[in-house]
């Protein structure tokens, strides 16, 4: 099974979901909006385990649930396949859902090392599927006006990029599953630490925003804390530089008192700007930008 589904314009993209539970929830039940809107037909999901009642009543008629990918792959034949799984899956997971030739939305952290990058990587290319990453910052509106910013020179030479945020986790929250808060699990990676998975999305922002993402480091620091008896980290500061370009610097913790949402401040020799990603808030040396009609800042 390989290349693009055969359909005509007017049929809407078979979506099909891996992972029901977790954060997997969330993709069913978008999903499920987006098939009685008529823009996907909701054909299947699939888990190791039977899904929840609730999981299965987002079922739509027709739709059906799969004990493993390679039956939703085979039976389903989505065009377009979302992998939610625990992050040591995705590799594999992502790889056959390539080489069925379906697109493919890959929830984050999308790899653990830079082998499964590479893997899924050279299967995009050929099997010429679409590859996405669920970093949702990187399609905040927001984010063309901070680049226009930044091209503008309004900030001037950009000389570092940080990168921080606190949130509340519990007990409960290690204990959620079985590869919450390891660095192994059944011999296999699952580097559940602070940057590389709750905030991975403000590592991955911040090195978008500072124009170095693809670049190789000339020097990486990691600083590794933890307050709970886990063997990953619940609190991380990373520092990375380059040969040329902007110093990267995100620091995160899951140990926090109160939320506090995550951004990234991008430091030039002029001004600075501060992006709550989750949000969509930018903020240009204290004048509040938004991404309205008005592609300029005013001042609040």
């Amino acid at each position: 099974m390989s290349g693009s589904r055969s359909r005509t314009v007017a049929d809407p993209p078979r979506l099909a979901v891996v992972g029901t539970s977790g954060y997997a929830f969330s993709y069913l039940h978008r999903a499920r909006i987006l098939h009685d809107e008529g823009l996907v037909r909701f054909a299947g999901m699939a888990d190791i385990r039977p899904p929840s009642a609730a999981a299965g009543a987002l079922l739509p008629p027709g739709g059906t649930a799969h004990t493993g990918v390679e039956d939703l792959l085979r039976r389903c034949r989505p065009d377009i396949t979302v992998v939610a799984t625990p992050p040591h899956a995705h590799v594999r997971t992502a790889a056959a859902v390539l080489r069925a030739g379906s697109d493919l939305l890959l929830e984050t952290p999308p790899v653990l090392d830079l082998a499964g990058f590479t893997t899924l990587t050279r299967l995009a290319a050929e099997t010429g599927a679409a590859c996405q990453t669920g970093f949702q910052s990187f399609g905040s509106p927001v984010l063309p006006v901070l680049r226009a910013a930044i091209d503008d020179g309004r900030l001037g030479t950009v000389v570092g990029v940080g990168a921080a945020g606190a949130w509340i986790r519990t007990d409960a929250y290690y204990r959620r599953n079985p590869w919450a808060g390891r660095r192994w699990l059944d011999g296999e990676a699952v580097v559940d630490g602070a940057l590389t998975n709750p905030f991975s999305h403000a590592v991955a922002t911040a090195l978008l925003v500072g124009g170095v993402a693809g670049r190789a480091p000339a020097e990486i620091a990691l600083e590794l804390y933890g307050t709970r008896d886990i063997e990953a980290d619940d609190t991380a500061c990373l520092r990375i530089r380059f040969g040329a370009g902007p110093e990267i610097v995100v620091a995160a913790s899951l140990c926090a008192e109160q939320d506090h949402e995550p951004y990234v401040v991008v430091h030039g020799e002029k001004a600075r700007a501060k992006f709550w990603y989750k949000s969509h808030r930018l903020e240009l040396d204290d004048e509040r930008c938004h991404p309205g009609p008005r592609p300029t800042c005013c001042a609040t």
